[in-house]
């Protein structure tokens, strides 16, 4: 009677604890289901495609608006990874709010602000009277493989809904002159396109017939041009710069003629344009097997720490080379860009008929990017290259190049959110085994793992018994 007395007791008193850890865990879920989705769930994708950046942490923290994202989409039939990513923004800032339209129960909704078909998971920015559509092809994004002649995807939800969040709270948005008159080249799609989406607007800009650069303009854009700007252009550019304007120059050698008036914008500051086409001697500094597209090393900056932290690496084709006086540019210019002691540029530009070097060629190493600090917080960032943000170019690099070219920008007129919010690949890299480790595998799942587990378990059992026995 007393052993069964004291195994009552036992099982009473293992009833109630079960009972009360069966409650706490209970109170637990419930809390924790309470709990914004940033605080229960983690990223271990190695894309980060379920993460926002700290990016978009500063622009959503410093709403003083409030925003209403509209969820356009049908029931069930709601993207995972698109409502993970809305209720992060929810969850970040009490001036976010996500509300679902249903076009089955709100037909016209959409026509409020666009034209476009409306596909499913598409969104609608809207602050007061400002708004932004987002389709869904601009938050799954495909864009050419050069190499596979088929299409990647990537996942750009973040920089779109980010960018137009900063569209609508802010009336007032950076703009942007591109220089014309000197045979310029037209900026091409892909980095229009990125330029557009952070909210910087774009205009063409002749100084043939102006004493000044306008008053509105936060940056000045020179790219490719094939013939040199005038003696009062340069006056107009110079004293813009000096009293704090901000100049971006993509500039390479050009087929006829040089640009020595343009290359005069730097030469005060120490920087001197060599003649010809750079050519790479390290192997490990050129891509594509041809010498003059550089794979060039990234010194450390504001800049280029992005694209150097996620290891990518833009390529510059047809660099010419500039020379960087140390004593008079101390203080002044930054090299953000720089080939090995082995390249050479070749004084025959793109007359050149060998790779190797010849008597006249000009000794390296050279900058092929740099930063320079003008008098009144006035900058100058100029790439020797005129290609390097070609579509071709930058796929080639798997975006690194626009991504370099949109942070300069960026930290230029001072949009400083925008830089490196990067769309995110969807592309997967699958891990491929042989048939023979396959069998192993399921070998020890269905018939290893299940034996030595049934094996424990039958020797707990008997040693169960052989106590009980013993205390009996």
């Amino acid at each position: 009677m007393k052993q069964n007395r004291n195994a009552l007791r036992g099982g009473a008193y293992s009833l109630i604890v079960t009972a009360v850890v069966l409650a706490m865990l209970i109170v637990i879920n419930i809390l924790a289901g309470a709990l914004p989705d940033n605080l229960t769930k983690y990223d271990i994708s190695s894309s980060k495609l379920y993460s926002i950046t700290s990016n978009t942490k500063a622009v959503v923290n410093g709403l003083d608006k409030d925003v209403t994202i509209y969820w356009i989409v049908q029931a069930d039939k709601e993207d995972p990874v698109i409502e993970n990513l809305l209720n992060k923004y929810d969850s970040l800032s009490d001036h976010i709010q996500v509300v679902k339209k249903n076009p089955d129960v709100y037909p016209t909704f959409a026509k409020n602000y666009t034209d476009e078909t409306v596909a499913n998971n598409s969104l609608v920015v809207e602050s007061g009277e400002r708004s932004r559509f987002i389709s869904y092809d601009d938050i799954y994004v495909k864009e050419a493989d050069v190499y596979s002649y088929s299409y990647n995807t990537s996942f750009d939800g973040e920089g779109a809904i980010t960018s137009a969040i900063d569209y609508v709270v802010n009336e007032e948005q950076p703009k942007m002159y591109l220089l014309e008159g000197h045979g310029e080249k037209e900026l091409p799609a892909s980095f229009k396109e990125q330029i557009e989406k952070e909210n910087i607007q774009l205009d063409q800009l002749s100084l043939l017939n102006v004493d000044s650069v306008p008053e509105d303009a936060d940056g000045i854009m020179i790219y490719g041009l094939s013939s040199d700007i005038s003696e009062a252009e340069k006056e107009i550019l110079s004293s813009y710069t000096k009293n704090g304007g901000k100049l971006f120059v993509a500039a390479g050698p050009v087929k006829e003629g040089s640009l020595v008036n343009l290359h005069g914008l730097i030469e005060e500051y120490g920087v001197t344009a060599e003649e010809g086409v750079v050519v790479e001697g390290d192997r490990e500094h050129y891509a594509l097997q041809t010498p003059y597209a550089l794979l060039p090393e990234m010194e450390s900056s504001s800049i280029t720490d992005p694209l150097i932290e996620e290891h990518y690496y833009p390529i510059l084709p047809l660099v010419e080379g500039l020379k960087v006086d140390e004593t008079e540019a101390a203080g002044r210019v930054t090299t953000l860009l720089s080939t090995t002691a082995e390249a050479f540029s070749k004084t025959a530009g793109y007359n050149l008929s060998t790779y190797e070097k010849e008597e006249g060629d000009i000794d390296g190493p050279f900058a092929a990017a740099v930063s320079i600090a003008c008098e009144n917080d006035g900058q100058i960032l100029w790439f020797g290259s005129s290609d390097f943000l070609e579509d071709m170019y930058n796929a080639l690099s798997s975006g690194a190049n626009n991504n370099l070219g949109m942070n300069a920008i960026s930290s230029m007129i001072g949009q400083s959110e925008a830089m490196a919010i990067r769309s995110k690949s969807l592309n997967y890299n699958y891990l491929t085994i042989s048939d023979s480790t396959s069998a192993m595998l399921q070998a020890m799942m269905i018939g290893i793992f299940p034996l030595i587990y049934l094996g424990i378990g039958i020797c707990v059992v008997m040693r169960r018994r052989r106590m009980q026995n013993e205390a009996g």
